[in-house]
Parts: C-alpha cells; sequence; structure tokens
C-alpha cells in the first residue's frame, strides 16, 4: 500500500524520501504488531489449541511468555507512534486521527473487550487501514491533498491484502467455530468464504481495467494484469477442498501475489502517469 501510495504521488509530480520512509516504516510496525497481539490475544483467549492448522504461534508453542509477548508489543506500538509523530508533524491532525485508530485496530483485532476480528469485521478493518488509510494517507503525506486516484487505487491493494486474512479464516473455520471465534469465513461457511476470496482477486484486477476505460490513467495502470497467471494455482487450491491445511501455502502465496501486484501497480502509476 506504502508503494502504490507514493506512485500516486510521483504521477502528479512529488516525491519527498524521508515522509516515504517513515510511512513505510509506520506501516511495517503497525503490521508486526497485529501480528504480536494477534498470537498474544489468542492464547489468552484459548482460540491457539492443540488443533491449530497455522504455522506455529509463539505463546502457544512456548517460544515466548505472555510477558516477553506484551513488552515486544508495547515495543513496537511505541516504535510506531515515535516515527508517526513525524507523520503528525508533516500531516497535521487528520494524519494523528488516523494514526491512532490504526494503532488500536492493529491490536483489537483480537485483543480488548470486543475483539473485532471476533465479530465479522476483520475483513472491514483490514480493507480499511492496509487499503484505504494506507494508500490514501501515504499520497497524502506526499502532497497534502487527498488525490481521488489515490483512493482508487487503494481498491485493489486493499483487496488482495483483505484476501490474506480471507484464506486464514477460511482454513480456520472448524477450530475458529469450535471456541467461539465468530470470523465472516464462520457466519459465510466455507462456499461463502470461497466465494469471498474469488470476488476479492476478481476486483483487484477489474479496478486497473475501470480506471484506464474512465480515462484516469493511461495504459500502463494495466501492468498488474502480468501477475494475473499466479492466480490460477491458487483458484485450484482454494477450490479442491479437503485437509484445510492445504491453504498454508495458499496463505503465503497470497500475501506475495499482493506484492508482487503491488510492485507492478506502482510502477506502472509511476511511469504512466494521470492520463
Amino acid at each position: 500500500p506504502v508503494l502504490v501510495g507514493l506512485a500516486v504521488a510521483i504521477s502528479v509530480g512529488v516525491f519527498e524520501a524521508l515522509p516515504a520512509l517513515a510511512a513505510l516504516a509506520v506501516a511495517l510496525l503497525l503490521q508486526i504488531a497485529s501480528n504480536v497481539g494477534n498470537d498474544l490475544s489468542d492464547f489468552r483467549s484459548g482460540v491457539d489449541t492443540e488443533e491449530r492448522l497455522g504455522p506455529p504461534r509463539a505463546a502457544a508453542s512456548g517460544l515466548l511468555s505472555e510477558r516477553e509477548l506484551l513488552v515486544g508489543l508495547a515495543v513496537v506500538v511505541g516504535l510506531a507512534g515515535l516515527v508517526g509523530l513525524y507523520l503528525v508533524w508533516l500531516g497535521g491532525p487528520v494524519i494523528l486521527v488516523l494514526g491512532i485508530a490504526a494503532m488500536v485496530s492493529a491490536v483489537a483485532y483480537s485483543g480488548g473487550r470486543w475483539p473485532y476480528g471476533y465479530h465479522g469485521l476483520g475483513e472491514v478493518i483490514v480493507f480499511v487501514f492496509f487499503g484505504l488509510v494506507a494508500v490514501a494517507g501515504t499520497t497524502y503525506l506526499q502532497t497534502l491533498t487527498w488525490e481521488p486516484l489515490a483512493f482508487a487505487a487503494a481498491i485493489p491493494v486493499g483487496a488482495l491484502i483483505t484476501a490474506i486474512l480471507v484464506i486464514n479464516n477460511l482454513r480456520d473455520i472448524e477450530t475458529d467455530a469450535k471456541t467461539g471465534k465468530r470470523t465472516l469465513a464462520v457466519m459465510l461457511g466455507e462456499r461463502g468464504a470461497m466465494a469471498e476470496y474469488d470476488l476479492l482477486i476478481g476486483v483487484a484486477y477489474v479496478v486497473p481495467v475501470a480506471l484506464v476505460i474512465a480515462g484516469d490513467v493511461t495504459w500502463a495502470a494495466l501492468l498488474p494484469l502480468a501477475s494475473l497467471p499466479l492466480t490460477v494455482a491458487l483458484f485450484r487450491v482454494v477450490h479442491t477442498g479437503g485437509d484445510p491445511r492445504r491453504l498454508n501455502p495458499v496463505l503465503r502465496e497470497t500475501a506475495r501475489l499482493s506484492l508482487v501486484y503491488a510492485v507492478l501497480f506502482a510502477i506502472g502509476l509511476a511511469v504512466g502517469g494521470i492520463a
């Protein structure tokens, strides 16, 4: 999302290195905070049991204690806040509000009194913060204007990152249901979650075409379509059915797809510019 947000800024003739690095640092730190907080909260709530199908967790496997995870979470959030102060100095009160909201959302997915990830809102929050806020916010910190193209470009980026969470929740439908974790996948069921994944991937590839047809960007914005062949194997495995562990490689490859797509999209936007 940061790369695409920077590309939108470059397309209108703006690029500042230090704000770019700071935005990237905050985005990475908040992602780490989200993962550490999720590890800790799922362990405390009993979601991470011996039946867990995903990669090993630090707390559940005994690699780190709860105290160590808490210290790590505090350090990471503190660093994000420290770097974020520079971004607030650049962007003003709106960045402060978005920054606080992003930090809260990073740890509240499975933590706190009402973890939103346990109530079917995980995909919505991920799309908003790792899509709309991250892309448009990065552009704003470069241009100090809210660029409409940044919000449009955020849609496919947010969709692909959200698809990562969908796969995670699809894999864990049975174990989550047993522990009372009502993700959207649990609510929709296996077929519904598969359809959600298909929809998100499809949206990602429709948006660049729509932007070109609308005349908002040049043909260079179609560059991410070169990553389309990577989706074939993913769809095949997702719709095969069977052992949920089959989705662990899909989780990794969907993350890789989101990165490849974003790099190609960023190059297309930065090189081609606005139509």
